[in-house]
């Protein structure tokens, strides 16, 4: 399946405690503010040096793998002065510590669909056809009010799964969570497929502006420096 850029989405969390190595629990509890007027990504991944030694004896050079390192990640965005993710994202520049970030890749290819869901032990979400599997990233969006024990826009991971239904979870794999009141309104869930979300540290780094010819449009550098590998779900 092709991956697309187009529609991706791209958000901040808070300050975070420097990890040499990150996994999915690490970003339990993040409030995400997605960053506007992203207009190109930068490349997100590590680099590793070779290393290399002759032999004389055999005219042979011999290789090593040597250290990892993390490429900053250059993105541009168009200036929005009133955007909250872009007045986050300016506020961390001036904080020392590292902040997390996340990228839905192709966001606007999530799956949607109206859903109901039990008050119970566990709460049960039906979702006729839902093709999700335990481990699935979902969140909830309600014209009234979730079932209590779920927030709106928040990350669940999908545990139980069935053809119609599943329960979610605060962690992969973890206890399903118990709904203690029904609820109101019309539920909505939306899923990210596998691997279309990446989780980072990073450190927020300052970016100029473009400047250019009397046509040109101004554009905004926000430079991320990851801090280690990325998750991806």
């Amino acid at each position: 399946m092709l991956q697309k850029v187009a529609g991706s989405k791209i958000y901040i969390g808070s300050a975070v405690t420097y990890k040499d190595t990150i996994t999915l629990a690490d970003f339990n509890g993040q409030a995400w503010t997605e960053i506007d007027g992203w207009l190109t990504t930068g490349d997100l991944g590590a680099d590793q040096e070779t290393i290399t030694q002759v032999l004389i004896n055999s005219g042979i050079t011999r290789y090593a793998k040597g250290t990892i390192s993390f490429p900053a990640m250059t993105n541009t965005f168009t200036p929005m002065k009133t955007d909250a993710g872009q007045v986050a994202y300016k506020a961390a520049t001036r904080v020392c510590q590292p902040f997390a970030f996340k990228i839905e890749w192709g966001a606007d290819c999530a799956i949607e669909g109206i859903v109901t869901i039990s008050n119970g032990t566990p709460g049960v979400v039906t979702w006729n056809g839902h093709g999700l599997a335990n481990g699935d990233v979902v969140s909830f969006t309600t014209t009234g009010t979730l079932p209590t024990g779920l927030t709106p826009s928040t990350d669940y991971y999908v545990v139980s799964a069935s053809t119609n239904t599943f329960s979610v979870a605060a962690t992969p794999g973890g206890t399903a969570i118990n709904t203690s009141a029904a609820g109101s309104g019309v539920h909505t869930a939306s899923a990210i497929p596998g691997g279309e979300t990446d989780l980072f540290y990073g450190f927020a780094l300052p970016g100029a502006k473009t400047g250019g010819d009397a046509s040109a449009t101004r554009t905004l550098t926000f430079n991320i420096q990851p801090i280690a590998r990325s998750v991806e779900v």
